[in-house]
């Protein structure tokens, strides 16, 4: 079981959160890679862009913050969330992909600020004819791997203290870079200006769209504090929402700044084309020095804690490692053994990635825990979980756009990026289901919302069905029941009608009164019953009932499980059990006087079931019961279990007048294809004077897998049990009895 996420002393409010979001949000993309989308996609695209990331971070902005006011947000931020909605075994797939897109992050904002240095050290090189050491001044390597290591120092001495007291600073400086650079003056004419146009030979608008989207993903960088806030319930839904709606106003501006002062072809090939707009150009640089090493500050406090947390839950094959990444710093928790992990991660693609390769694979990672967090969202709207009720709501459409948009959008990106991102998560995923004691499935609130969604169904249906009780086709919806557990025939043949025009309910009768015993062999039979049966599409369930009678009337006052009422009850007997089958007719009347059509399945013990032909036996004086035999007949065939069977119809007359009718209408049954059978397998046999019914059936019917016939309630009354023998040389019988002529039609 996943130990509880310790929370450190939450001495942060809602301005940090605001402060490392927009730190993030107008961090290193806008100044150095936004430049160069408004020069790849044009004006328009660029707002292309800006519409699109955050059709993807408002959802899950609003996702955030929803999911936040429902339980307690401890330290983990996105993984936490995400984990203690979806169970950890989802959470913690998603957990490391965001673990390392976050790592990844860091490497990602120190290369954007050598990029920064570079031009400062050039200029120190050649101003002070530095040499060697001038030289290492101008390498992006040298530079990334430096700063690195003053941030590695930074985070394993200081901790996030000094982290969230550098936003404050930075921030000051970006409103003052971004100030200066709006106060520029435009470098060419209005009627130059194009908001339409791009430059030849643009790169493609989702491959621009992958390298800016990661200036999106701040919304991250606050949840990240969630374990360092004193009310994250608060802080996280303001702070994320406010930077989220400043930042995309910011980037507004920013575009119409740009395309109306330089060329659309400076802009494409200036990294630093801001710089030149701006009245200061140094403060560009300055401005992107400082919002680079803000990003990669605020990745550096969030990356360990993601990765605490999932030390904490124990999602890692070896316990020791667990426990270790796990331990904080007596005083307050800071995660120094997952800082170090971290900061070896960022080293590495530091050493060996560039900016936009690196800015795709954090975008993927992102876009993967973007959509889940929207997901969740989403279905808990739908799921009816009395735990969940958060004190902000957003729309279950909001959500839902989200979850879409950055599924479509990973694709979009980057195929095989996409596919073994996800590749990736569903192997660890495998593994940590497999290892995890958390027995909580994704599948849970998918069910959830299913059974919501049948709830709200069943009462349309119910509705629906007190406005109109009578239909033009008639479909059963079978109930059953049977005492025999040994002897699965009644099932069988419930999953034949039910399993594609019709709904089944199986009910298994135990004798007795309601005790601990009999509730508990009840549902042990149930669970025996599912098990045996998981391909079926039967409701199961089980009755307890001192006597045949009563559990008769129980079961005939059952609301059936589809919304609809049942029309049709199965019951069962063995062709050796015929006491047993004596309660059957005796409660006849009951069955009648309820409205139902009865089917009486006779099993026999000693034919073999080879499912290779089914027969049909009409008269004369089954003028109620024929066409529920025939369509009961076409509904068993349409089962996989009797795919290689044939239906044979046939019509007992006794004069040639008899013959004439029923050879007519059978034929036009075929012709109009209402019966699924060859004309060939339409038999009309005479009845010899003298003959019985039963003798032709047995005579013609002895290597039928299934026989089935009709019966009157007159003859009930009358003969009782004896209409039903005398089919001895018959395999399994299903009698027919319809209170009404059905519809064939």
């Amino acid at each position: 079981m996943a130990k509880r996420l310790k929370n450190t002393s939450g001495q942060f409010g809602t301005t940090p959160v605001f402060m490392a979001s927009i730190c993030t949000i107008l961090g290193a993309i806008l100044f150095l890679r936004f430049g160069y989308a408004v020069g790849h996609v044009g004006f328009i695209g660029a707002l292309g862009i800006i519409l699109l990331g955050h059709a993807v971070t408002i959802p899950t902005a609003l996702a955030v913050a929803e999911i936040a006011t429902n339980k307690k947000v401890e330290g983990g931020g996105d993984y936490y969330v995400i984990s203690r909605s979806f169970g950890l075994n989802i959470g913690a797939a998603i957990g490391i992909a965001l673990y390392l897109s976050q790592a990844i992050s860091i490497a990602f904002y120190i290369i954007a600020f050598a990029e920064s240095f570079v031009p400062f050290g050039a200029h120190l090189n050649e101003t002070y004819q530095l040499g060697a050491i001038g030289h290492l001044l101008e390498s992006k390597k040298v530079i990334g791997l430096g700063a690195m290591s003053f941030l590695t120092a930074l985070m394993l001495t200081k901790g996030a203290n000094i982290g969230v007291k550098a936003l404050y600073a930075v921030a000051a400086i970006l409103f003052l870079s971004l100030g200066m650079f709006f106060m520029g003056e435009s470098q060419i004419s209005l009627s130059d200006v194009s908001f339409v146009s791009s430059i030849e030979n643009s790169d493609n608008f989702f491959y621009v769209f992958t390298i800016i989207f990661p200036a999106f993903t701040g919304i991250s960088a606050g949840l990240g504090l969630s374990g360092d806030l004193k009310n994250p319930k608060k802080s996280i839904p303001r702070g994320t929402l406010i930077a989220t709606i400043v930042g995309a106003l910011i980037y507004v501006m920013v575009a119409l700044k740009l395309v109306t002062s330089t060329s659309l072809e400076n802009l494409a090939n200036n990294q630093l084309v801001m710089s030149d707009i701006a009245i200061w150009g140094p403060i560009i640089p300055i401005g992107l020095a400082c919002a680079a090493i803000s990003s990669a500050l605020g990745s550096i406090m969030v990356a360990p804690r993601t990765l605490q947390a999932l030390g904490k839950d124990q999602i890692f094959p070896s316990k020791k490692f667990d426990a270790w990444i796990a331990k904080g710093r007596e005083q307050d928790n800071e995660p120094i053994n997952g800082s170090i992990i971290t900061c070896i991660i960022a080293y590495f693609f530091i050493y060996v990635g560039d900016i936009n390769f690196v800015a795709q694979i954090i975008s993927m990672f992102f876009m993967v825990t973007y959509g889940a967090i929207c997901l969740i969202s989403f279905l808990e709207h739908f799921s009816g979980d009395p735990s969940y009720r958060p004190t902000f709501k957003s729309k279950w459409y909001i959500s839902l756009l989200g979850a879409i948009l950055s599924v479509w959008l990973m694709f979009k990106m980057n195929t095989s990026y996409a596919v073994l991102s996800i590749l990736f998560m569903t192997a660890f995923y495998y593994y940590i289901s497999k290892n995890s004691g958390d027995k909580r499935e994704i599948v849970s609130l998918f069910r959830d919302v299913l059974v919501q969604f049948a709830r709200q169904l069943q009462i349309f249906l119910q509705k629906g069905e007190a406005i109109e009780r009578s239909t033009t086709h008639w479909r059963p919806f079978v109930v059953s029941i049977s005492s025999s557990i040994e002897r699965p025939n009644a099932f069988n043949m419930t999953k034949w009608i039910a399993y594609k025009y019709g709904f089944g309910t199986y009910i298994h009768y135990i004798k007795g009164y309601l005790s601990k015993q009999n509730f508990q062999e009840g549902k042990q039979v149930q669970k025996q019953l599912l098990i045996e049966n998981k391909a079926s599409n039967v409701y199961v369930d089980t009755l307890i009932s001192p006597s045949y009678t009563s559990a008769l009337a129980q079961v005939v006052q059952l609301s059936s499980i589809s919304g609809k009422e049942n029309n049709l009850i199965l019951l069962e007997y063995c062709e050796d059990e015929l006491e047993s089958f004596e309660d059957v007719i005796s409660n006849f009347n009951l069955l009648q006087a309820t409205g139902y059509d009865v089917a009486i399945l006779r099993s026999s013990n000693t034919k073999a079931d080879n499912k290779e032909e089914i027969h049909i036996w009409i008269s004369s004086r089954d003028y109620e019961n024929s066409n529920m035999m025939i369509l009961l007949g076409y509904m068993i065939h349409g089962h996989p279990d009797w795919k290689n069977a044939e239906i044979k119809v046939f019509s007992i007359y006794t004069n040639d007048e008899e013959f004439d009718i029923y050879r007519d209408r059978m034929f036009n049954f075929i012709e109009t294809g209402r019966l699924p059978i060859s004309p060939r397998n339409l038999h009309m046999v005479p009845q010899k004077e003298g003959e019985s019914v039963k003798t032709i059936i047995n005579k013609n019917s002895k290597n039928s897998d299934l026989t089935i016939i009709g019966f009157r309630n007159e003859l009930v009354k009358k003969q009782k049990l004896d209409i039903f023998e005398g089919y001895n040389k018959l395999g399994n019988v299903l009698f027919v009895n319809s209170i009404k002529e059905k519809d064939i039609e």
